[in-house]
């Protein structure tokens, strides 16, 4: 017995399809011989009858009144193996082939068919025998006024002998087709549930934590697919683990200078001492160091937030123009201290629809990498052209660019191409997000060595296209 499970349905239902079809076919191909031999023997009688009746008719000198009528056409219509039987109109019986005389009348339903013009037909079992017979019978008139029904009864026993025999050949075949089925849907089923319970077990052994594992098998269509989501799911759990454990590595370290700074100057403050410009230089690198920390914090809120959808932007007119202005005048010192020329290049103030704060954080991020990355003595160029429907923001740089291997996971939470350069590695993600909730897009295009552009393209707003 099969086991509970998708084996066992494979099995039986590729069972029961196949024996349906088999005894549909089976039962016709039997009803079809048995008509065929019926009919034959059927026709085999009629036929006979008809070709009698026409030579009896044409060459017998008729004589009314004959007292050897009856025997004579006993005689003459008489058939081999089959009983021949004269009857008058009320089905009484008036001579047969037979020394047995039948007592009472014949009301079989031949006999009332035969009345009616037709040739009559009755299969049945004959009680003095108990044995299945065929009744063909024919009404007849032979001259004169007097009519009779020539009643013919022929044996089915060694026809349904046949077709026992027959039935017995058929069933057989219809057996060993479906044990032939049988052994088909049980390798079927073993090919399908076989790496199924491997894709089960290497399942459960990634549900403990083992990510290392993978689907060994090289499996076709849908397994194979489930076989290679499965691995690539697990390879996706282990390069998301190193990036955490590499961002645990990074946000450590971050969090540590600036609370060593913080620890160390408090101290040093608190121990007195000191005049008040080392005072006041102190002072400075705490506040410093404490909105560096809020910073890093902040970053890691919007990111958890906007993972759990609870990023909520006040929407409001936002001149681009304006907004990126003020974005060069936040980013214009650290610039400075590299010496990299920011220049923003637009003859439109384009007005688009949006929470002016989390723009301006998506813009602060881009810009901010840009000088991360470039080259001292560089330029940074800022580009905002406006289309019916939309804005494009570029930002441009020649600075170190990206790998074509580092460029598909830039955007990847966590993920830094230079994890001495500092920083989360949600910058990008978190700017991405941001983007999409203003139903625009982020594009990054970047050459190793020959720098980075990012394209930010966002939807005008219906209302007005630019404010010149």
């Amino acid at each position: 017995m099969i086991k509970k499970g998708i084996r066992r349905q494979i099995v039986l239902h590729y069972f029961i399809v196949v024996f349906t079809a088999l005894l549909l076919v089976e039962v016709i191909f039997l009803l079809a011989i048995r008509t065929y031999y019926y009919d034959s023997v059927y026709s085999h009688i009629s036929t006979s009858v008809k070709n009698a009746e026409r030579y009896y008719q044409i060459f017998r000198l008729y004589e009314e009144g004959n007292v050897n009528l009856l025997s004579d056409m006993l005689a003459n219509f008489k058939l081999t193996n089959t009983e021949l039987q004269i009857l008058d109109t009320k089905g009484n019986v008036l001579i047969n082939t037979t020394e047995f005389q039948s007592e009472t009348s014949i009301t079989t339903s031949d006999v009332p068919q035969a009345i009616a013009g037709d040739i009559g037909r009755w299969v049945g079992r004959q009680p003095s025998t108990n044995e299945d017979v065929m009744a063909v019978s024919k009404l007849t008139q032979l001259g004169g006024e007097d009519t009779y029904i020539l009643r013919y009864t022929t044996s089915l026993k060694m026809l349904n002998d046949k077709l026992f025999n027959v039935s017995l050949v058929s069933i057989s075949i219809g057996a060993a087709v479906l044990a032939v089925v049988l052994a088909f849907s049980m390798g079927l089923a073993n090919s399908i549930v076989k790496p199924l319970n491997n894709i089960t077990a290497v399942s459960a052994q990634m549900a403990k934590g083992k990510y290392k594992a993978r689907v060994k098998g090289d499996y076709k269509y849908e397994l194979g697919e489930l076989a290679s989501t499965l691995n690539h799911m697990a390879q996706e759990i282990v390069r998301s683990n190193q990036i955490k454990d590499d961002f645990i590595s990074s946000i450590s370290h971050e969090l540590r200078t600036p609370l060593t700074s913080i620890k160390g100057w408090s101290e040093t403050i608190h121990s007195g001492g000191f005049d008040p410009d080392e005072t006041k230089i102190g002072l400075q690198i705490i506040s410093k160091e404490t909105e560096r920390l809020i910073g890093l914090v902040e970053e890691i809120l919007d990111f958890s937030k906007l993972q759990q959808n609870e990023m909520k932007l006040v929407m409001g007119k936002v001149a681009l123009k304006e907004l990126l202005k003020e974005i060069m005048l936040n980013m214009w010192t650290k610039a400075e201290k590299k010496n990299i020329k920011l220049v923003l290049e637009s003859d439109e103030n384009p007005i688009v629809i949006g929470d002016a704060n989390r723009l301006k954080q998506v813009f602060l991020n881009l810009v901010d990498n840009a000088i991360k990355f470039s080259e001292e003595h560089s330029e940074i160029q800022i580009v905002l052209n406006c289309y019916p429907e939309q804005v494009e923001v570029d930002v441009q740089d020649n600075g170190l660019g990206i790998s074509e291997e580092h460029l598909n996971r830039v955007r990847d939470r966590f993920f830094q191409v230079n994890p001495l350069n500092g920083g989360t590695g949600l910058g990008l993600a978190i700017s991405q997000q941001l983007v999409e909730q203003h139903q625009g897009t982020l594009v990054i295009q970047s050459e190793l060595g020959k720098g980075t552009v990012v394209t930010v393209m966002l939807p005008l707003s219906n209302e007005n296209d630019s404010i010149s």
